[in-house]
């Protein structure tokens, strides 16, 4: 009997990057199946087979009408109804850079309370266009809350290292009120860093010049996590950008394990 936790990872046109999130969550211990979205669509129910849901990042919809903006339709109008169910029953979901995107523009991210706009608070932020105003392509460094009650890094101190790679990623609270909001609770997941850990972090650090320095949040209860950069394209030593000059660890694998780990009591 297979005992490993299941993972759906979530294909809409113009997505590239599920191969590589399978990857990961077959090395962190777990059992990946991409599922295009319409499978899903013709049958929602299909989702509570799986212990851990995962939207991948690439340019969903070519991006029409804005970064992650239709993804986040389909989800909202496709399957809402059996992903609330989903959500409700503790289980764990990433999203990731266009992933990411979704989550927000659906309101699923940040998940505080209503305050007259979505119901789940879906206007409290945003995610827009670079502060550089330019597609942005590099490796950056991530810093996880220690005091976060996110899933997939409970118990990581270790920084992350991994690339990021999106035109629109720069997280904007809708103002200080929630950006307060979000440092109470812990939702404020990783942050960009230097590469020494020591401040100050400017561009190209923050490679978007998102509020700050936030490259990832979850929702209250922490089974929800988006962030822009790609964990799962730093799964291998080999992948280090420095790999051939001696420079080795901080993978972004250990994302996967942690939320695999939690998924595995689903």
């Amino acid at each position: 009997m297979n005992t490993k936790p299941k993972a759906l990872i979530l294909q809409a046109t113009g997505t590239n990057r599920d191969p590589d999130a399978a990857a990961a969550i077959e090395l962190a211990g777990g059992l990946p199946t991409v599922l295009p979205i319409n499978a899903l669509h013709a049958d929602p129910a299909r989702l509570h087979a799986y212990q851990m849901l995962v939207l991948p990042g690439g340019f969903s919809y070519g991006d029409a009408l804005g970064a992650g903006r239709l993804l986040a339709a389909d989800m909202r109008w496709l399957f809402q109804e059996e992903l609330a169910r989903f959500v409700e029953a503790g289980k764990p979901v990433i999203g990731i850079c266009n992933g990411f995107q979704a989550l927000v523009k659906s309101g699923w991210l940040p998940g505080l309370p209503p305050t007259g706009g979505d119901e789940r608070g879906g206007a409290h932020a945003t995610l827009t266009r670079n502060a550089s105003n330019r597609f942005e392509c590099r490796w950056v460094w991530l810093e996880p809350n220690p005091n976060s009650p996110c899933v997939f890094t409970r118990g990581l101190t270790e920084r992350i290292y991994c690339p990021v790679a999106h035109g629109e990623g720069r997280f904007v609270p809708r103002d200080e009120t929630v950006l307060a909001d979000l440092r109470a609770n812990g939702q404020i997941v990783v942050t960009y860093t230097t590469a020494d850990g020591n401040g100050p972090v400017d561009y190209p650090d923050n490679p978007n010049g998102s509020t700050a320095n936030i490259a990832g949040i979850c929702n209250p209860q922490g089974t929800i996590f988006g962030l822009m950069p790609h964990p799962e394209d730093h799964i291998f030593p080999e992948q280090h950008p420095r790999y051939a000059r001696g420079e080795r660890g901080n993978l972004g694998l250990c994302l996967f394990v942690q939320g695999l780990k939690y998924a595995a009591g689903m």
